[in-house]
This record gives structure tokens, sequence and C-alpha cells, in this order.
């Protein structure tokens, strides 16, 4: 059987027929079932014949030496051509098997020979060598009995891969083999010669003694034990099936020639050695046999590979002109050169990318496309070529013949004889110029895009067609509070407000209809769980499949419109209320003007005596009234000139205590060196008169009022955060209580005129807008710091009166300021100025992270172990006020260091016993020459 194998080389397939059911290695091949079924035919003739034979073993016949001397030569010449066989097997295969049963092949061989030699009759009466009457009979069973123990030693060793193998040279190993056969034969012949005398008697006047009988019973034990060795020592190839032939004729041998027979020259002792012949015949003829179909095969296969050879010289002369033509028409330069850079090879290609033609180039050094600074590399290349390494995917630069640069990327590899041999390099360089400008300018694109994506103070998302997040920017930390991490893989209903949902969802649709630049709002929830309404601009991309969108933060747009708001209300209330009082102070003017003329009439008459008494006294309330309106419309009369606050505030301070009562401690906390305003001094006492009087209806049972001055610069960080504010040095003037303070949805009306939280007949609600309005009219600032159940802080910023001396205090504002790389932490509740102050404090180098409560703040410190500093509110709403947390992060983190800030001043907080003595205080507002200053104080505690 022939299986034929399908080869693809180059652009065809080859078919090689390749032999596998004989091989010249008997010993390794699998035995058929035709070998085994002819095997088993030759023993069941051999067994009929040996029956037939037994029963005449023992005829007389005539005695013919020369049959005996043909056996002995043919068994010889036989037994010595099947192991020089044998032996050029192993010669290949090296197994110990295979060398051992070549070996016993070599002993029969050499022992037929003696036995010839020594046999009575056949060269000498006696036999050669002095033999002696016993000496063939006992050569005999030694060459009978150490035949079969050579085929024990072949069953034991051979395994399903021919067995063990042995190391060195096989010479070796058949010398050996050799020289021990003769020696043992030498050995043996001495013996039975020499010895003669000394051995027991198997023949006696031509007959077999007993002890005959046992010999060759044990003789012939070994053989069926080798027989049988052979027939367990599975599975069996080739040779196995034909040497338990063997060894059935062998046994037939020994059975007729010295068992059944009666002596020497019967029928047995003539049958018995043709079965011996015979045995020694059969492995000889299957390797003989297998030799020639062997020989027969090569012959076909040579002739098929010669018709092979000249199809595929054919072919690959065809294929090396079809190289030829791809090398030639290849739009990448293709060449070859020697290991020394020599060029060999250049094609059209290289012609039209380097400017050199064919001509100029081949045997030119490669250093001619080469610029002077890359010559080291070059080198380089061809080492590494010279080792056998390839090089793929290398850019480079070369020059053209009119010294132009050019970006190459290389594919060198290495160029080979037939032999295999490295003798030249073969190159592919294609220009990439213009590919290399068009990836740089991809990529500066893509990082410009990156980083407009990662800077932007917007919200930029990505989806895809089912709403999940893709990309989300980093700016959604500062608008949301959640990571990009946080949203990715979600989906956008998760984070969307229920009530807009569907309005998203239809813009969606509409953009995937094809509509662009779709503009919409749309309510996100923040990490903390309030609203934030964000103006989106969204696409959808057909090719990518992703919707795009660009979400602006109008929490600062709706803060100032909210403000802006308040600020026409106010000017609206300031123009009505204007307009009435001065109106009803025209009126007012008629009435006072006529009512003491009226009074003189009736002054003899005292019941309209007091009636004129109580319109004039009405008339000087409504006065009052409309002063007070006046006020805060902006357009009462004043009278600036530049003032000391601070002795207008000791002043102020002296009268109040009869006015306060007892029960209300007044602490004054004035700074030194407070710069001089330009304001009127009555007005600013009646407002100073005022706050203290709200204050005091704040603490019916008793507190303690602050009056302090300071000078403070607005910088434009609250300024943006306060319209009505324009940047610059200010004198503040703060009045601050320990009363019931006031709710928060109350914060935003308490200027408003006539609103009042005082009971019905206790107040007019105008006290807060006069002082407002001259604050606004005295082009100052006011601002309110109250919370419920801890108090009201008011602070009046009025303007520095220009033209005066830098003081002590104002040099110490304008130092260097220093920042750090340190982390901090931001706690505030109020967005806005939550991000103003990260933005500061990251503008001074540091890192800054950002809370809106304290229970954010604690998750925030469990999570990151770097922070070096919290910088908290102190006042803020919920379960935890900035005290409390400073506490717990200090249980937490005993080494955390902690700055407060607040709207109240520092000797407000100090006296309302909510800060211990000596705890860093930042008040509020503060610039950031101030913050620098304490983060660098706070840091260094």
């Amino acid at each position: 059987m022939t299986s034929s194998k399908m080869v693809k080389t180059g652009l065809r397939k080859v078919d090689v027929s390749t032999m596998i059911d004989r091989s010249a290695f008997l010993s390794t091949l699998p035995a058929t079932s035709t070998d085994r079924t002819t095997a088993l035919a030759i023993v069941g003739v051999s067994s009929i014949l040996f029956a037939i034979a037994v029963p005449f073993a023992g005829i007389p016949l005539p005695p013919v030496p020369a049959f005996v001397a043909s056996y002995q030569s043919a068994l010889a010449v036989s037994d010595i051509i099947t192991a020089v066989l044998l032996l050029s097997q192993f010669a290949i295969l090296r197994t110990r098997a295979l060398l051992w049963l070549a070996t016993g092949y070599l002993f029969t061989a050499a022992a037929a020979l003696v036995h010839a030699l020594t046999f009575p009759g056949l060269f000498a009466p006696t036999g050669l060598l002095g033999a002696g009457r016993q000496t063939t009979v006992w050569l005999y069973m030694i060459w009978h009995g150490g035949f079969p123990l050579f085929v024990l030693g072949y069953a034991w060793l051979k395994e399903a891969d021919g067995g063990a193998r042995i190391r060195g040279a096989t010479s070796r190993a058949i010398y050996a083999s050799i020289l021990g056969v003769i020696a043992s034969i030498a050995v043996f012949a001495w013996i039975v010669t020499a010895q003669h005398d000394l051995l027991p008697v198997l023949l006696r006047d031509g007959h077999y003694t007993p002890t005959m009988l046992g010999v060759v019973s044990f003789v012939w034990s070994l053989s069926f034990a080798a027989l049988v060795s052979l027939w367990f020592r599975r599975p069996h190839s080739v040779i196995d099936v034909w040497l338990m032939v063997v060894m059935c004729a062998w046994l037939f041998d020994i059975a007729l020639s010295a068992i059944v027979n009666v002596a020497r020259f019967d029928l047995g002792f003539y049958v018995g050695r043709l079965y011996g012949l015979s045995a020694s015949s059969f492995v000889l003829a299957v390797l003989l046999i297998e030799n020639v179909r062997l020989q027969a095969r090569t012959v076909g296969l040579v002739g098929r590979l010669r018709e092979q050879s000249a199809s595929d010289r054919d072919f690959y002369g065809k294929r090396l002109a079809l190289y030829g033509a791809v090398v030639e028409s290849s739009n990448d330069a293709i060449i070859t050169k020697t290991l020394d850079g020599v060029i060999t090879g250049w094609n059209k290609a290289a012609e039209q990318l380097f400017g050199y033609s064919s001509a100029e180039a081949v045997g030119q050094p490669i250093d001619i496309i080469v610029p002077p600074d890359h010559k080291a590399e070059v080198r380089s290349i061809l080492n590494r070529i010279a080792g056998g390494e390839s090089v793929a995917q290398h850019e480079t630069v070369r020059i053209r013949k009119d010294g132009t640069a050019l970006d190459v990327v290389l594919n060198v590899s290495p160029l080979k004889s037939d032999n295999g041999e490295i003798i030249g390099a073969s190159k592919i360089a294609h220009d990439i110029t213009e590919e290399k400008e068009a990836r740089e300018k991809l990529r500066r694109e893509i990082e410009e895009r990156q980083r407009i994506f990662e800077t932007s103070q917007d919200l930029i998302l990505v989806t895809d067609g089912y709403g999940n997040f893709i990309q989300v920017s980093p700016s959604v930390k500062t608008i949301l509070g959640f990571g990009p991490e946080d949203l990715i893989g979600h989906s956008a209903t998760e984070f969307i407000h229920p009530d807009d949902l569907e309005n998203t969802r239809s813009e969606m649709r509409a953009a995937r209809r094809g509509a662009v630049k779709r503009s919409f709002e749309a309510r996100y929830y923040h990490y903390d769980g309030h609203e934030v309404t964000l103006n989106w601009m969204g696409t959808w991309s057909e090719p990518v499949k992703r919707h795009f969108f660009i979400g602006r933060d109008l929490t600062d747009k709706q803060a100032a419109e909210a403000q802006l708001r308040q600020v026409q209300k106010m000017d609206s209330i300031g123009q009505l209320t204007g307009g009435v009082a001065h109106d009803f102070n025209n009126v007012l003017t008629v009435i006072t003007g006529t009512i003491g003329i009226l009074s003189d009439a009736v002054a003899d008459r005292p019941e309209l005596a007091a009636i004129t008494k109580l319109i004039d006294d009405a008339a000087e309330r409504g006065a009052q009234l409309t002063k007070h309106l006046l006020a805060f419309a902006r357009k009462q009369p004043l009278q600036p000139r530049e003032i000391d606050v601070n002795a207008l505030a000791l002043e102020a301070a002296k009268l109040l205590h009869p006015t306060l009562g007892e029960q209300i401690t007044i602490m004054p906390q004035l700074t030194e060196d407070a710069w001089p305003t330009l304001v009127d001094p009555g007005q600013l006492s009646t407002a100073i008169l005022n706050l203290a009087l709200n204050a005091r209806d704040a603490m019916p049972e008793g507190g303690t009022l602050v009056l302090e001055t300071r000078n403070v610069f607005l910088d434009d960080g609250y300024a943006s955060m306060n319209p009505d504010v324009v940047a610059g040095n200010y004198v503040m003037i703060a009045v601050s209580d320990t009363g019931s303070g006031i709710p928060a949805e109350l914060i935003d009306r308490v200027f408003d005129p006539f609103f009042t939280t005082k009971e019905v007949g206790k107040g007019t609600g105008l006290g807060l807008s006069m002082v407002f309005g001259f604050v606004k009219q005295s082009g100052g600032h006011i601002k309110i710091y109250s919370e419920e159940g801890h108090g009201t802080s008011v602070k009046i910023y009025l303007p520095r009166s220009t033209g005066v001396q830098e003081t002590e205090y104002e040099a110490l504002q304008n130092v260097p300021i220093t920042g750090g790389s340190e982390r901090i932490l931001i706690v505030e509740d109020d967005a806005l100025v939550r991000q103003y102050v990260v933005t500061q404090v990251k503008s001074l180098g540091y890192a800054a992270l950002e809370a809106a409560n304290a229970a954010e703040a604690l998750t925030i410190i469990d999570a990151d172990k770097d922070i070096d500093l919290l910088f908290t509110d102190i006042i803020m709403p919920g379960n935890m006020n900035g005290r409390q947390l400073a506490d717990e992060a200090a249980r937490r983190r005993p080494d955390l260091k902690t700055l407060f800030t607040s709207g109240y001043t520092e000797n407000a907080i100090v006296h309302h016993g909510r800060l211990d003595s000596g705890v860093l205080l930042l008040a509020k507002p503060y610039r950031k020459s101030e913050l620098a200053k304490m983060l660098r104080t706070a840091l260094a505690s």
C-alpha cells in the first residue's frame, strides 16, 4: 500500500509518493496479517512433514559424510549472510536487541563450521582439531542450545520501537560481537576437544545414552522457551513472526536429530538437519526478499524524483521569472547588498525613490543613500543580518540623489546561498514621508482633542446608541461630583432627572434621524443628590454609532440671573419707594408747615391742642419713615467725609451701652491702623445703631455683641461671585451677635423694605433696608451670615479712602504668595464658593479634593491616606458641622491638620464658643495672599 502526500510549493502542489507498507527495518515494522498467515502456513506444513517423519526416524540409512559437509557449509553461509544483514540494520537502528540477534546468527555459523571440522570421517577419520568421539555431539548441543539463548535475549530486549539503543560508535559494538563469538566458540572447542574426557558420554557405539536424552531435552526446552517468549512479547514485528517460524523448525530439528532418531545417519538424522537448514534460511529469505522489494521501489522512486526534479526546474524557472517581474513591478524599493554593504540589486522603484539608476547604484556602497549620522545604524543592521536575524518595520531616514531627506520603513532579511550560508541582505524600503506627516498631523489632532477633552470646563459625554456611557470627561467631577469611572458602562437614565428623561430621548432620536447640533436642557443628579441643570449640545455620528454631547453647567448662570433679578428687584423697589417717599415728603412738608400755625391758633383750647400734637407726632414719624425709604432708595442727601472708623465705632459702643441694656455684653475688636474711609459719619452711626438694635432683639435672654473693624481686600474671585462688588481695598465693620439667627429660607429677604421677622408692632422692617441703601449709596458692600440657633454677623464693607500711604498691614498682605504641593481636602456646602476655593487652592500648586458635606469628606479621608490638610467651613447643614468633622477626622487620622473658615469673624466665632482659642480660622471673604499664608501656617502647625 502507498499513500500520496501533497506538498504545496510556491504556486502549485507536488505529489510525492511515500511507502508506508514496508521498510528495510523488519525489526520495527509491525507484522501484517499476510505475514502471520504465511508463517502459519509454513509452520503447518512443517508440522505435517514432521509428523510423517517421526515414525520412520530410526530407520538407518547409508552414511553420507558429504551431506554433512554440504549441510554445514550451507547453514554457515546462510547464517553469516543473515547476521550481516541484521548488523547493517543495527548500524542504523542501534538497538541492543538487534545486535543480540545478529550475534546469535554469527554464533550458529561459527558453531556449524567447528562442528563440521570436528565431524569424524568428514575431513579426517576422527575429525580435525583433536576431536574425540563425543566432540561433535557436545558441539551440536552447545550450538543448538546457544542459539535459543540469543533469541531469548532478543525477545527480552525488544520493545515496540526496537528497544534500548547503544551509545557510541556502532562499529565498536559489531567488532565486539564478532570477537565475542570467536572467543566463545574457541573456548567451547577447547573444552570439547582438549577436555574431551572430562565430559559425560552422550553417544556410545553410534547410539544415544540416557545423559544425551537429558541434555537434548534441556536444549529442546530452551528452544521452546524462546518460542513462547517471542509469542508473548507483543506487538510482533515482521522479524518476530519469522523468528517464531525459525524456532518451530529448530524444535523439529532437535526432535528428529537428537530425540526420536536412534543413531547417526538414520532418517531422523538427515531430516532433522534439513529442518535446521530451513530454519537458517527463513529470516535470510525474508530479508533478501525485502531488500529486493526495497530496491525495486527505490528505482521507481528515483525515476519519479527525476521526473519531479525536471518538473521542479521548470516550475522554479517560471517562478524565478515571475519573482523577477514582481520585483521590478513593485512599488517599494527592493535592494540587495553584500554583508559589506555593497549594492548588488536595485529595482525600478529604488531608482524612482532614491534618484539613482540601477547602473549608478549597483557596485556602490549603500552609504550613498545613508545620512552621515546614520552610518552606524547601517553597520548594526548588517551585523544582525550576518547573525541570521531579520529586521522588520524599522523606521529611519535616507537621502535621495538630490539631497532630499526621506522617511522610510525598512524590512531587511538575510540572503542565503544554496548551502544555507548567509551571503548578503535583501531590503525592502517603503517611503513613509507623506504617511508620517499625516500620522503626525493626526497625532497632534488627537492630542489637541484629548487636551480639550481633559481640560474642558464643560461636561463632554460619549454614549452608544443605547445611551450607555462610553467616554466621560474629567470635568464631571467638578460638575456632578462623580468620577468618570462612576459613569462609564452605566446608562444615562440612571443620572437624568425623570422629568427630563423623555425629552432627552426624543432629542437623541432626532439626532439619529439626521438633526445636527441639537440644543436642549436636562437636569442631572449630583453625587450629593441635588439637581444640576445642564444645557446640552448633541450630535450623532453614524460611522461610529455614537452620540456626542457637550453639557454646560447652568448653576453659575442661574445664580447670576437670580442675583441680577434680586438687584433689579431692589432697584425697582428703590425706585418705587424713592418716588413715594419724595411725594410723601412734599405732603409732609405741607402738613408739618401748617400744623404749627394750627397749633398756635388753638393754644387756648387744650382739647384741640392735644389733637394738633398728635398730628405733629404722626407727621414726625412719617418724616422718619420717608427718611428711611430714601436711604434704602439711595436718594438721601449724604455728607461724606474722611473718618476714622475705629473712633466712630468706639463712640457708637459708648452710646450703645445704655440702649442695649445690662444683659448685652459689648466687645469692641478693632484692628490697628484701620484705613480711613470716605462716608457720612451720621449715617454710619445710624447704621451701626440699627444693626445693634436688631442684634438686641435677637438676644432677649442676653448675649454678646461683637463690634469689629478690619482692613480687607476683596479680590476678583469674590467680585465674580458678587456682581455688585468692585475688587479693591475696603474697611470692614462687622456687627455680630450670639442670638437666635435667621432661617436659611429668609436670608435673601432680610434687606427687603417692610420685611421683618418681629411681631406685629415691634418693627417697621426698614432698619436693614436703610442700612443696605446707605452702604450701596456709599459705594460699599454688605454681607450677612447667619445660622439658626448660632447667631448673626453683618459685615459692612466701605471703600478705603484714596491718597493715603501704604500701611503696615497692607505691606504684610502684599508679600510674595507662597504655595505648595500638599493634598488639601476642601469642605464647603455652597457649590459656588467651593468651586472658587478649589480654583484658588489649585492655582497655588496644591492638589485639591472637594466635598459638599461632612459625610462625603469622611469617605474621602478614609479612602485617601495622603491628605495633608482639612480646610472646612464651620457652619454646615446636616448632622455634623465643621468642628465635629474636624474632631472625627482627628480621631481617624491623628496626623491630619485642620484649617477652619467661616463667614463669621474670628472674634465672633471664638466668643460664640464654637472654636477653642488658638484654633486656626480664615474668615470669609479672604484674598489669595491671606489664603496662601493661612494654608502654609496650618500645614506647618
